[in-house]
């Protein structure tokens, strides 16, 4: 299915979306990939999901990509008697591994691995961020606390430590029984929560065993400090401004989600833009104008894709708000201003022969009336290159691999068509054409450039462009070989 942007549109399936008509409405709508969230359902729901998608797939004829998140670390307290309490301001409230039921004075933290990482002065942040703690004092059993800002603790709260890199594995027991299950279903993306060092990648790269490509969440300040390491050890990154949010202050978030996606770009990485992008549209079928604005400014940032989660998983209007959100991308493209700010955004370092062909491409599609730049990729490499470039025409990839094809499906502007296996380069060149006519991308007296590696079926090899045209005869007389 083409689509009329750039920009990918990832929608999470859940309650409000988790039938066949709802779904295969969503991708009719606009959604790209579909994210099944791990913290809620269980396998057999999991894989009577990922089995509609294939199945909508099939039918449609269009690579979908479905991403599995992950649900990492919960860190939670502990149950109160009364069921909540309330926290004055400048009261001590006391942490501990006591499972007795909590009061106003304390409760049971029962992650021993918090307390052994903690100082005096960190924070501790409760009920995403809404109640506040300062350690005064602590020990491996406890910590004591002062409550900088009060409030109702209740139940199960989440806990956030913003100040301290924790000793947790970014895999839970669960994360590692919900990765071998879904690597076995076929998903095509991993999601990992709460990243902390490259090494959480390394470890889930390991289990996934090139079963699906790693997309590590940045949800904690320890991530932004090293993201670095941690993006070379990516396939991919989501900026997840929600824990961002609580564990930053709220205006360090819009600078780090710019930084982070220029530098997702110039390492040809995909970035998703997430978290509370249209939640108005979880009860309302209008979003806000602030949310349109914020989907806005991810698309004029260049971000390969935006995600809706609650809107799409438990709103009212999961349809509706993947058509907004397509609506807004269509028109923000269209706006002159956006080629300007893409275009003075692109920093990419050429080091390869592929990244100088890649480029090469770009520039004579801009420079000449070249409709389309069809690009033959294995692996995908030679795809994520070309769409790093941001040229102004289509990108069409032609693969044989059909997990190379959904997993691109989370890239800017890269339209994926299945093709079969090639040994020449006149058959590529054919091929391409005939792609780029019956997707409407061009006409037969149109032309296109073509970029692939000789010999064929070889990942890594882009070493060769042409110029073509669609007509098959006058590729016939043209074309050597």
């Amino acid at each position: 299915m083409r689509r009329h942007r750039n920009v990918k549109i990832v929608a999470t399936l859940g309650p409000s979306s988790s039938d066949y008509d709802t779904i295969r409405a969503l991708h009719e709508a606009g959604a790209d990939v579909f994210r099944l969230n791990m913290s809620h359902g269980i396998h057999d729901e999991i894989a009577e999901k990922h089995r509609i998608i294939r199945q909508v797939e099939e039918e449609l004829q269009s690579p979908i990509a479905i991403l599995a998140d992950l649900q990492g670390p919960k860190l939670r307290v502990g149950t109160f008697a009364n069921g909540e309490e309330e926290l004055e301001d400048g009261a001590p409230f006391l942490l501990d591994l006591d499972e007795t039921e909590g009061d106003a004075t304390r409760v049971c933290l029962p992650h021993p691995e918090i307390f052994a990482a903690l100082e005096v002065g960190a924070t501790l942040l409760v009920n995403d961020g809404k109640i506040r703690l300062r350690v005064t004092d602590c020990g491996k059993d406890f910590a004591q606390t002062e409550v900088v800002i009060g409030g109702t603790i209740s139940n199960r709260k989440g806990v956030n430590v913003p100040d301290v890199v924790l000793p947790l594995a970014a895999l839970s027991e669960k994360d590692r029984k919900d990765l071998e299950f879904v690597c076995e279903l076929g998903v095509d993306w991993l999601a990992l929560s709460f990243v902390q060092r490259a090494e959480d990648v390394t470890e889930a790269r390991d289990l996934a065993k090139g079963r699906a490509a790693i997309l590590s969440k940045i949800e904690k300040p320890a991530a932004v400090d090293r993201f670095d390491a941690i993006l070379e050890a990516s396939d991919g990154i989501m900026v997840a401004r929600g824990d961002l949010g609580v564990e930053l202050p709220v205006q360090n978030v819009p600078p780090i989600q710019k930084r982070l996606v220029r530098k997702c770009r110039s390492m040809a990485k995909p970035v998703i833009v997430a978290t509370q992008m249209l939640e108005s549209m979880i009860e309302s079928p209008m979003p806000t104008r602030a949310e349109v604005s914020d989907v806005a400014t991810a698309i004029y940032e260049g971000s390969d894709a935006i995600m809706l989660s609650a809107e799409s998983a438990a709103g009212d209007y999961p349809v509706e708000a993947v058509t907004t959100m397509d609506n807004v991308a269509r028109e923000v493209e269209d706006d002159p201003t956006y080629r300007e700010v893409i275009e003075a955004s692109r920093r990419a370092e050429r080091t390869t022969v592929a990244d100088g062909i890649v480029a090469a491409a770009r520039e004579i599609a801009e420079t000449t009336d070249i409709k389309a730049i069809c690009c033959f990729t294995q692996s995908g490499t030679t795809a994520l290159l070309t769409a790093r470039e941001r040229p102004r025409v289509p990108i069409i990839a032609m693969t044989n691999m059909r997990g190379t094809a959904r997993r691109l499906a989370l890239t800017w502007g890269v339209n994926c068509v299945m093709t079969g296996e090639l040994e020449r380069f006149k058959q590529a060149v054919l091929s391409a054409a005939r792609a780029a006519r019956e997707q409407g991308y061009a006409e037969p007296l149109d032309q296109i450039v073509v970029t692939a590696g000789v010999p064929f079926n070889v990942p890594g090899t882009t070493n060769i462009l042409r110029v073509a045209p669609c007509q098959e005869s006058l590729i016939y007389s043209t074309e050597p070989g």
